[in-house]
């Protein structure tokens, strides 16, 4: 198949809508199931991307949930503790493949902005992985194959139009990228900067001591941020995202936006939102949402009377700033990336809140001697990677 014709682009009106490459060769793809739509594929290919690259840096299955062409989440396998398990809502599943684990953490990190996600896998989707996204409202998934297990199950969503993509693992684009915008074509060299340990080698601060699961968590955090539209900020822990700031045009708010989802995370793992008691037959959105107020500054949006009866079997007391504070200050040795250099040292401020350790950046400022002093004052190891990685 030498093209795929959509059934529009990114909106309905942009019409006709067709997905082809241009030297006529074919398609890196087969459709199994649904029809694809425009942001989809954008969604499916820079999604496999990710993945493909989280695999070859740590060696483990990989997945990522994207939403509007930049991931909510990304991570990669590692087997899952009791809390995790509850909070991702796969604790009445049993013991999880690696790749399961690996779209739970995905999925899980941002639920809120998961909803409706595209979901893109490093390995063969097993069954394990498609019972997950089966209970999920997601748009579809991309692959390198399907057990005959998972294909049966994700044919059921949707009716049958759930979209189901498996990619060729031996497809290699042309080392050009082109694009259109208003008439005009641009061309560049496509982003292959391999993510690796000689990357994150260069540590400018006092403190060097970055062990081996914080050289996997930068690499996380910078391959996700090639994917994600910039400017971009990631915070990783144990081998997941647990916050993705994307699209702001001031760095510090990328880090306040995924410092803020990080420690929603984290609030989530609390024993105050562990405890809550929902209604019986509440759907998984509205539960999500429910928590989600809960612990930020609208709580009173689901703890008033006349409110909460329609969430909650019993009233839940209120989660006080101050417990909040508490709680997270719990929250250690994580790792944060940026896609550019930090230009003040408040992103580092606002870094420690959420209880960075590890920073990976391109370095490069005119202040940057003010953002290692920063990192020096709390004892963070910080890497210049030399490298900036924009995406648009």
């Amino acid at each position: 198949m030498k093209e795929l014709e959509l059934k529009y682009g990114c909106n309905p009106n942009q019409k006709p809508s067709r997905i082809y490459v241009s030297d006529g060769s074919e398609l890196p793809i087969t459709v199994l199931s649904g029809r694809p739509g425009y942001i989809n594929f954008l969604d499916a290919f820079n999604g496999w991307q990710l993945v493909k690259e989280l695999k070859e840096a740590t060696g483990l299955p990989a997945a990522t949930s994207f939403k509007h062409v930049s991931p909510a989440g990304a991570a990669v396998g590692l087997p899952l503790d009791d809390t995790l398990k509850k909070i991702y809502w796969v604790d009445d599943m049993g013991d999880l493949s690696p790749l399961a684990c690996a779209y739970a953490r995905a999925r899980g990190a941002d639920r809120m902005s998961s909803f409706g996600d595209f979901i893109a896998l490093s390995d063969v989707c097993d069954k394990d992985t498609a019972s997950i996204i089966k209970r999920e409202v997601s748009d579809g998934v991309i692959a390198p194959g399907f057990t005959d297990e998972a294909l049966e199950i994700l044919k059921q969503k949707k009716k049958g139009n759930y979209v189901v993509i498996q990619m060729d693992t031996d497809y290699k684009p042309a080392p050009l990228e082109h694009k259109e915008v208003y008439g005009v074509t641009f061309e560049q060299g496509r982003q292959e900067l391999p993510i690796n340990d000689e990357l994150i080698s260069h540590i400018v601060t006092k403190n060097k001591d970055l062990p081996e699961n914080a050289k996997r968590d930068m690499k996380i955090a910078l391959i996700t941020l090639k994917y994600t539209q910039s400017n971009s900020v990631c915070f990783v822990k144990d081998g997941q995202a647990i916050g993705v700031g994307a699209g702001q045009q001031s760095r510090v708010h990328c880090t306040r936006l995924a410092g803020q989802k990080a420690d929603n995370w984290f609030l989530r793992q609390s024993p105050k939102v562990l405890s809550l008691q929902f209604v019986d037959g509440i759907g998984r959105a509205d539960r999500d949402n429910a928590i989600d107020v809960y612990i930020g500054n609208e709580y009173m949006d689901v703890l008033a009377d006349g409110a909460w009866e329609r969430v909650f079997k019993v009233k839940p007391e209120v989660f006080t700033e101050e417990e909040k504070k508490a709680w997270l200050a719990q929250m250690t040795d994580v790792t944060v990336g940026s896609d550019a250099f930090f230009p003040f040292s408040d992103n580092i401020e606002r870094a420690k809140k959420s209880g960075v350790k590890y920073i990976a950046e391109p370095g490069g400022s005119v202040r940057d001697d003010l953002v290692i002093e920063t990192c020096d004052k709390y004892d963070m190891v910080m890497a210049f990677t030399g490298i900036r990685l924009f995406h648009h």
